[in-house]
């Protein structure tokens, strides 16, 4: 009976950053490991494929969806041997690499191999050489964690906008995509905002003014405006502003022409968790493109917002209730 081999392959984002070309690289590996079994006679049971998906998490989180998938058939041993490129394609994070290559696999009867870092777990003695390997990944990803975050904080104190989309009211600059330029479709919506809460209008009439006019929220907007890949909203339907998204844009500093970026930052290069910064650890560029309410008007509604903070007159000793419109 011919041995089963599932192949799978992976491109990371910092695959991108390097210049490889995502379809022929993932092309190259399959080519590669096909060849690779073919040679030894073995059957390809399926082929496993992740783009774009970095080999740091553990892929129990749905950061990998082949890789889970590959992990879920291992499990019940519908093939017999896993193929990469090299143990990294697999992964480089070394809890991973133990609890399964050095783990589960074992448990399970799979055999992993990694063909062009001669990883095997079949050869006596390879055991070493891949936790090696797993440490000089490990490494590798911590060094490149902290050169991104270097590279994106200098940016940011320049000036540049990094966030994945631009604020509601704003567009990128085709010509300097790290540059905001008004959106003139959303920016006139913006300003209204801004204008019926100094009116003294609260934030939930707004939100219910916004959606009687079948103004399209801003997540609906992105969608429209082709920034979206998973569509949440269907065709018709213009989406819900809420008391909570108008609040969001009457704090935000876009809007009187300041970048105000790293209030959060990721736990650890390892993790997709984020945590909230204090505000002295902010990284702030003032008048950096053009604003939509005049610096005046925002610090008017920003102390509108102050005043109408209270007290709850039942527990004003214990906690304070934020009245927000």
């Amino acid at each position: 009976m011919k041995a089963r081999a599932a192949i799978y392959t992976r491109l990371s984002k910092e695959d991108f950053d390097k210049g490889e070309n995502v379809s022929e690289s993932i092309r190259n590996q399959e080519s590669m490991l096909t060849s690779y079994a073919a040679e030894r006679g073995w059957e390809i049971y399926d082929i496993y494929c992740d783009d774009s998906y970095s080999g740091a998490y553990a892929g129990d989180d749905n950061t990998r969806p082949e890789f889970n998938r590959m992990i879920e058939d291992a499990s019940i041993h519908r093939f017999d041997i896993v193929l990469c490129k090299s143990q990294s394609r697999f992964s480089r994070n070394m809890e991973v690499v133990e609890q399964y290559i050095n783990g589960k696999f074992t448990e399970w009867g799979i055999r992993f191999i990694g063909v062009v870092d001669y990883v095997d777990t079949d050869v006596k003695g390879n055991k070493k050489s891949r936790q090696i390997n797993s440490l000089v990944n490990e490494w590798y990803l911590e060094d490149l964690s902290e050169n991104i975050r270097a590279v994106y904080r200098h940016k940011m104190r320049q000036g540049e906008y990094m966030g994945a989309f631009a604020p509601y009211g704003y567009s990128r600059d085709k010509e300097q995509k790290n540059h905001l330029i008004i959106n003139p479709v959303t920016a006139p919506v913006v300003r209204q905002i801004f204008e019926w809460y100094a009116d003294g209008i609260g934030t939930a009439k707004i939100s219910r003014m916004l959606n009687e006019k079948k103004i399209p929220s801003p997540r609906k907007q992105q969608e429209i405006e082709g920034l979206r890949k998973t569509l949440m909203y269907a065709r018709y339907d213009m989406g819900s502003w809420s008391a909570g998204t108008v609040g969001d844009i009457l704090h935000n500093r876009a809007y009187c022409g300041d970048v105000v970026q790293h209030t959060v930052e990721k736990v650890s290069y390892k993790s997709r968790k984020r945590r909230r910064l204090s505000s002295v650890n902010w990284i702030v560029a003032e008048n950096m493109h053009e604003p939509l309410v005049s610096r005046e008007m925002f610090d008017e509604v920003q102390e509108r917002f102050n005043k109408r903070r209270r007290p709850s007159i039942k527990r004003e000793s214990v906690e304070t209730i934020w009245n927000l419109g």
